[in-house]
């Protein structure tokens, strides 16, 4: 699930000539969405390539000029460059507005009314096995749009390599899959991952579970209780936090470690995983963790590296 990135971070910082060419690459990719929104559809279904001979890796950010070359485009990233599985068959469906997105939770998604309308009120896109559902009215905010396929399509792989949803640690499938679509705008020469990692890090200072002294991991790793973390204590600082956690695993003991939790995750249950992939218990992370957190510089953002789009 990704939450509205009208709430994320800022964007780069861009000069004259970086945001003429930026201006015409959102141009570009809106176009073929508006005019399908003109001519009455409230949903467009695009299949996503999956089969890595198939995919073929985008030059950056700015060739990414429609829907279909933007999905495809992003998957070649999570699976060419990250070595990320997904299905055989992946299909995207976009919407329009807040309303089509959250009739097609129902519809498309299977998701239960209640919850959907819920979803719809704080999300712009959530992923099922084989499926992302995206509502487009986050296209227009520059790099986050690609943020948020990324994203998606990172839990689609995680689904693939746990052969379910939900059986891993949720702080940490969101966290990952901010880490992926920080690492594939870097590819894409859209952002920097670095930079990323200090705004990050000085918007957790925020964090109210930083200021207690107490992560309480245990609880961020259901579903429901990640949701309502971020309801209560915000979404940015919530999903920086568990990018954060994310970031630390993977510096430590690398990408693979991660990816191998998840498939460990197929054979047996979340705490085991854990434990077996990273050497200690979620109770003992959390001590780590909160500990380098807490003693961690908060660096300038202004020094973070800045990306301009290719």
């Amino acid at each position: 699930m990704c939450v509205n990135p009208l709430a994320a971070v800022p964007s780069f910082v861009l000069g004259p000539g970086d945001r003429r060419r930026m201006a015409a690459f959102l141009f570009l990719l809106l176009v073929p969405l508006l005019t399908v929104s003109a001519c009455g559809a409230s949903r467009v279904v695009v299949p996503v390539l999956t089969n890595p001979a198939a995919l073929a890796m985008p030059r950056g950010a700015l060739t990414l000029t429609t829907p279909q070359a933007t999905l495809d485009g992003i998957a070649a990233v999570l699976v060419k460059e990250l070595g990320l599985p997904l299905p055989g068959a992946v299909t995207a469906y976009l919407y329009d507005s807040s309303s089509s997105f959250e009739h097609g939770l129902v519809n498309d998604a299977r998701v239960a009314p209640v919850r959907a309308a819920e979803l719809s009120v704080f999300a712009f896109g959530i992923a099922r096995r084989g499926q992302v559902l995206l509502n487009t009215e986050a296209a227009g905010v520059n790099v986050e749009w690609l943020r948020l396929i990324a994203h998606e399509l990172t839990h689609v792989a995680q689904f693939e390599l746990a052969g379910g949803e939900g059986r891993g640690e949720q702080w940490l499938a969101e966290g990952m899959a901010d880490w992926v679509a920080f690492t594939a705008l870097e590819r894409l020469g859209a952002d920097s991952l670095a930079r990323r990692r200090v705004l990050a890090t000085a918007g957790v200072r925020r964090q109210a579970a930083l200021a207690r002294s107490r992560l309480d991991l245990q609880t961020l790793g259901s579903p429901r209780a990640f949701t309502i973390r971020h309801q209560q204590e915000g979404s940015l600082p919530t999903y920086q936090l568990a990018f954060l956690m994310a970031d630390y695993l993977i510096q430590r003991d690398g990408f693979p470690r991660v990816v191998q939790y998840y498939r460990s995750l197929a054979i047996t249950d979340r705490h085991v995983a854990f434990e077996g992939s990273f050497g200690q218990t979620i109770d003992a992370f959390e001590a780590e963790i909160l500990a380098h957190l807490q003693t961690r510089s908060t660096p300038d953002p202004a020094t973070a590296p800045a990306a301009s789009p290719r």
